[in-house]
């Protein structure tokens, strides 16, 4: 397929390119979730769409950017996937965390956290540029595999759910499960009663770019027009590798990233043990004897056999790719904004405050990574920004200038189509709320009268706010 026609096939998957719906007229603005960037795929594929509005040497980018966010990582010889997997790791593969570009779902009950289901680890204090403190053995992600015979898994985790017993004022009750956290076959001993842990699911990456191009300048000032009103939000600093500064953190459940270039990076590091000019060396603890002895596929490569002379097992092309790719993912269009109880729900969500946090419209800046992504007028619903949720969604983990009660705002976009791309609804960072009622329960500090005004409605207005909702 030459670069026309996969011009053409990208095209005819995207809004802009049945934007005349038949009556040459354009559709309501309102289901435009991202402008240009809006795709009209609602199937097992809506997270997958590249925008319509690349140029082919961009649209090829994707391409190879989606072709290497799918391919395996081995360990060396092994020449069925690229070198550089382990010494430890999670998975093998960006698509593992991430399948059909979409969120993971929640561990089963004594199940085992993987597939987009980890663990962050730190101890009290911060690293050299005010981020988490990495555990002296185990660093700051629990890894629950390693090289077959050479190299021990970390150990592993295992979720266990406590239920409790929620109820609305109608009387009406809902069960909510709280997700527990079980260390077990630690290879290196026991981490500590001071290690600090985190239940963490992999989110869903439709409008990244979109959300990295909105200004700085716009999210501080939401910040102060909340902060005017008695909501607390405030962004993230964080370190910028590449910069050599704090920056703005976007990504991430606490935005514990500055951007989808870092973010790609670390999880590379973090997930499958890949190193990249971001992160040089192995991710290999002094305790970790036989991880750090292990030869690096950094230093081995064609003819040549192991040498001192590093090349990254991420290779820049590679990166760029793949950030490439995450930053042209279209956003899903809105669904059913015209029925009556959506519309109901959205004016109910809208008198519950949830729209305070969960921000409707933003536009992005002039200088954006895709040049069609610029002055783009987009509806994410949310502020990039920290705020207080209080003692249930607690992790007691801070992250930079997050707190650990503290979580950024995530968005709402295509939350609707996520049983239809992934099959399940589950929601909240660890996957603990399974479907949009118990996430709302689930809110708490700032969020608390929020919580209070949806539990306070009748079964029909709850329903008609959930609908809402779903329509993103």
């Amino acid at each position: 397929m030459g670069p026309r026609s996969l011009k053409a096939s990208a095209c005819g998957l995207t809004l802009v390119a049945v934007l005349a719906a038949g009556n040459g007229e354009l559709p309501d603005p309102a289901l435009l979730s991202a402008g240009n960037f809006t795709t009209l795929e609602r199937g097992a594929s809506a997270f997958s769409v590249p925008v319509a509005t690349l140029d082919t040497e961009r649209l090829a980018g994707f391409l190879k950017g989606r072709e290497q966010f799918n391919e395996a990582w081995v360990v060396a010889p092994d020449p069925s996937g690229v070198w550089g997997l382990g010494p430890t790791f999670n998975e093998d593969r960006c698509a593992r965390c991430h399948e059909n570009n979409g969120r993971a779902a929640a561990v089963a009950d004594h199940g085992e956290a993987e597939l987009g289901a980890l663990v962050r680890l730190s101890i009290p204090g911060q690293d050299e540029h005010g981020g988490p403190k990495p555990h002296p053995v185990y660093g700051d992600q629990l890894q629950n595999r390693g090289i077959a015979g050479r190299v021990p898994a970390e150990g592993r985790a295992l979720v266990v759910y406590r239920e409790h017993e929620a109820s609305f004022a109608d009387g009406e009750t809902i069960v909510l499960r709280r997700p527990e956290v079980q260390l077990a076959e630690m290879q290196f001993g026991d981490p500590g009663a001071i290690t600090m842990l985190s239940l963490r699911i992999a989110p869903a990456m439709v409008g990244l770019g979109l959300l990295e191009a909105v200004p700085e300048a716009a999210l501080i000032a939401i910040a102060e027009q909340q902060g005017r009103h008695g909501i607390s939000g405030r962004p993230n600093y964080v370190w910028d590798e590449e910069a050599g500064r704090m920056a703005l953190g976007r990504f991430g459940w606490k935005a514990g990233q500055p951007n989808l270039r870092q973010q790609t990076a670390s999880a590379f590091f973090g997930d499958i043990g890949a190193t990249s000019h971001f992160f040089p060396e192995e991710n290999c603890p002094d305790a970790q004897a036989q991880c750090r002895d292990i030869p690096s596929a950094s230093k081995c490569g064609g003819q040549g056999g192991c040498t001192s002379n590093y090349r990254p097992e991420v290779v820049p092309s590679r990166l760029s790719n793949i950030a490439l790719y995450l930053q042209a993912l279209a956003v899903p269009a809105r669904r059913d904004a015209d029925d009556e109880i959506t519309r109901r729900g959205e004016r109910l969500f809208s008198a519950a405050n949830c729209s305070a946090c969960h921000v409707a419209e933003m536009k992005t800046g002039s200088k954006t990574a895709i040049a069609s992504a610029a002055n783009q007028v987009i509806r994410p619903y949310t502020d990039l920004l920290l705020h207080d949720m209080g003692d249930d969604l607690a992790d007691g983990r801070p992250e930079y200038q997050a707190s650990g009660r503290e979580w950024r705002t995530p968005p709402l976009w295509g939350i609707g189509l996520l049983r239809a791309v992934n099959g399940h609804g589950d929601l909240l960072h660890d996957g603990r709320a399974r479907n949009v009622t118990e996430a709302v329960l689930w809110h708490g500090g700032e969020a608390e009268a929020s919580r209070d005004a949806f539990r306070a409605l009748r079964k029909a207005d709850r329903e008609a706010l959930v609908k809402f909702v779903e329509s993103l």
